[in-house]
């Protein structure tokens, strides 16, 4: 992300006018009227919802009614929302980009984003490069093409945790670039912990927390370090219980952890079963499992999946149907397991065929 980049509208454009009227100077000259109305500040102004109607509705005047804003929603806030009801709190826990200078399987990173487009059309129009899968494109789609409010950089594993398709360093580093430019908390980073790695991983959560500020932890308890022939147990009072007691120390309390999605070598270290010893010893930490609607790990034909009711209806699922899940291994290529819809979910109440139900009861 370009360094030094500031402006003090809330649209900062690459064109400055259409060769006619300057876009910039009209947007500061309305807000500095429409502010004084308000009795605040043009700087304040352009900070709020009038600021962004304001810009919207420059732009509309110099090339044409294209954003659908209207001249009241640029002094009244309730003209926005009577309009458009209220607007949701979207928080994606998970963003994960590609970094420029990852060196491992990048076609297997793009089949991964191929084969997504089952779920969202959209990425037909894709350029078919890695620039699809970068930090800016990830940013056009998350804060411009969709209504997420909030943010949270994750990645993949890698050997060792600086070797991962996004280093935590650079994760921090776009967060903060991204809450710079936009004034305001917009995205959080994970800090990535190894718990194999033992004292080095202690050395590297205390760097992370000095000099990153990470705001939560991301483990992989299928994927191995290098050097390593299987995952890991959360539970593991001798391999994970110092990182998490680490944890504790240094105040960063969340332990988001990738489960029920295969990943590593033995697909059993992915079950989340580990998570309740874990938890109950350590009841003043937040442990979030990622993936872990998959009821089996083992990596049989038979294995079974809850969907949540809104993925089941993208993937036109229903209880019986059989899916295939896709995930990337360490250096970049695809696992992939064969799985039968169990059951479909909506705020925790599954909805089962009545054999199974029966079962269950």
């Amino acid at each position: 992300m370009r360094k030094g980049l500031t402006t003090e509208i809330p649209l900062p454009t690459r064109l400055v006018s259409n060769e006619e009227f300057p876009i910039e100077a009209r947007i500061l000259a309305d807000a500095a009227r429409r502010a004084k109305r308000l009795g605040l500040s043009r700087r304040d102004f352009l900070r709020t919802s009038g600021g962004m109607a304001t810009s919207l509705l420059a732009m509309n005047a110099v090339f044409g009614r294209f954003f659908d804003v209207s001249p009241v929603e640029a002094v009244e806030r309730a003209a926005f929302q009577e309009r458009t009801g209220p607007a949701p709190f979207i928080f994606d826990v998970q963003l994960h980009y590609v970094s420029a200078e990852f060196k491992g399987n990048t076609g297997g990173l793009l089949g991964l984003r191929r084969s997504s487009r089952r779920l969202n059309p959209k990425l037909a129009g894709d350029r078919g490069t890695m620039e699809d899968l970068g930090w800016a494109n990830m940013v056009k789609e998350v804060f411009l093409d969709s209504e997420t409010a909030i943010g949270l950089i994750s990645t993949p594993p890698g050997p060792y945790p600086n070797l991962a398709p996004v280093p935590p360093k650079e994760m921090a580093h776009i967060r903060d670039e991204i809450n710079r430019i936009t004034q305001s908390q917009r995205m959080l980073a994970h800090g990535l912990i190894t718990p194999q790695l033992g004292q080095v991983d202690l050395d590297f959560m205390d760097q992370q927390a000095a000099t990153l500020k990470v705001d939560a932890w991301k483990g992989y308890t299928g994927a191995p370090a290098k050097g390593f022939d299987r995952g890991w147990f959360v539970d593991d009072e001798t391999i994970a219980y110092p990182m998490l007691e680490r944890a504790r120390k240094l105040g960063i309390k969340r332990i988001c952890l990738h489960k029920g999605l295969p990943l590593g070598p033995v697909a059993d270290y992915n079950h989340p079963r580990d998570l309740i010893k874990a938890a109950k010893d350590f009841p003043d930490l937040d442990f979030l499992a990622y993936h872990a609607g998959l009821l089996t790990v083992t990596g049989t034909k038979d294995a079974e999946v809850m969907l949540g009711e809104g993925l089941a209806k993208s993937l036109k699922a229903q209880p019986g149907t059989s899916l295939t899940l896709l995930a990337s291994t360490t250096d970049g290529a695809l696992n992939a397991l064969d799985v039968r819809v169990k059951g479909v979910f909506s705020t925790g109440v599954p909805t089962l065929p009545s054999l199974w139900r029966k079962s269950w009861l």
